[in-house]
């Protein structure tokens, strides 16, 4: 696992933690609305989206269809909980919408779906295609001269699926330097642990081997998080990008992370209340190590 390269502006690194904190408060609304849902990995890929969101993605709510954006391209749809908080974080989505979760008519489904949501750039959930998808994006980009990069956020059990590596060496043959994929490492699928089912390790080593720059880091380390995905962009090396993240389910509501069925969870009423107590203890704790 690599390290932070340099240290960043404190007050920059504040900012994302705050946007953080409130994308996990966004995401726990939305999943009381339904009782149950994929909170855990919505908890889990906060801190990566808040880098995102509030920094790197070059993106207007108010033209969520501009070709002069990035373009962040959710592949495991389920983490849709997680995404519709930093739209909402990102000012894409109203607060108030956030209530209307998975329920009839709303523009929030369950899995994300492109024609449903301001901001949200593919139908993911069918998982093993994202990154092929991304790789035509990128493809279409470099062909209209644009310096616009492609995000694609894909898990550790979507690296069991062939056509992600197929993808893969796509994306380094044609020398696709405007796409920069993300796995989210957080060793957990439908069926039981990823490393169980079928393990991709040394996951550096395959991505390395496949012609791809590769970073890997604590996902729950902003300033890591920022320092790798900064210098991922500005690399002049035409190889692919891709950094891998160590996340926990249930980041920040410690009772959550300690279930033993994390992949979707179902969460008693009297639950919530404790859920958002926990979120607020562990932010708090949070910032009191950094200072503040």
């Amino acid at each position: 696992m690599t390290s932070s390269p340099t240290p960043l502006d404190p007050e920059r690194i504040l900012r994302i933690r705050e946007a953080a904190h409130r994308i996990r408060q966004y995401a726990l609304i939305q999943a009381e609305v339904q009782g149950q849902g994929y909170i855990g990995q919505a908890l889990d890929i906060a801190d990566v989206l808040a880098v995102l969101y509030t920094d790197q993605l070059h993106l207007d709510p108010l033209e969520p269809d501009s070709e002069d954006r990035d373009r962040f391209q959710l592949s495991i749809g389920h983490y849709a909980l997680a995404l519709y908080a930093a739209l909402t974080e990102a000012k894409f989505l109203p607060v108030e919408e956030l209530q209307t979760y998975a329920s009839d008519d709303s523009r929030l489904p369950m899995s994300s779906m492109r024609t449903y949501t301001p901001g949200v750039e593919i139908s993911g959930g069918s998982l093993g295609h994202g990154l092929g998808i991304a790789n035509g994006v990128a493809m279409g980009l470099k062909r209209k001269g644009s310096d616009r990069f492609v995000y694609n956020l894909l898990s550790d059990g979507e690296l069991g699926e062939g056509s992600t590596w197929e993808a893969a060496a796509v994306a380094a043959h044609h020398e696709l330097d405007n796409l920069i994929a993300i796995v989210d490492f957080n060793d957990q699928q439908a069926d039981g642990k990823s490393t169980q089912m079928l393990s991709m390790e040394p996951v550096t080593d395959k991505f390395e081997a496949f012609g791809w720059i590769v970073r890997r880091c604590d996902g729950h380390d902003v300033e890591a998080l920022l320092c790798h995905l900064i210098e991922l962009r500005e690399t002049e090396d035409p190889r692919p990008r891709v950094l891998i993240v160590d996340t926990t389910l249930g980041k920040g509501v410690d009772f959550l992370e300690a279930r033993e069925k994390l992949h979707f969870m179902k969460v008693d009423q009297e639950e919530w209340s404790v859920a958002h107590e926990k979120l607020a203890e562990s932010h708090q704790v949070l910032m009191q190590e950094s200072g503040r």
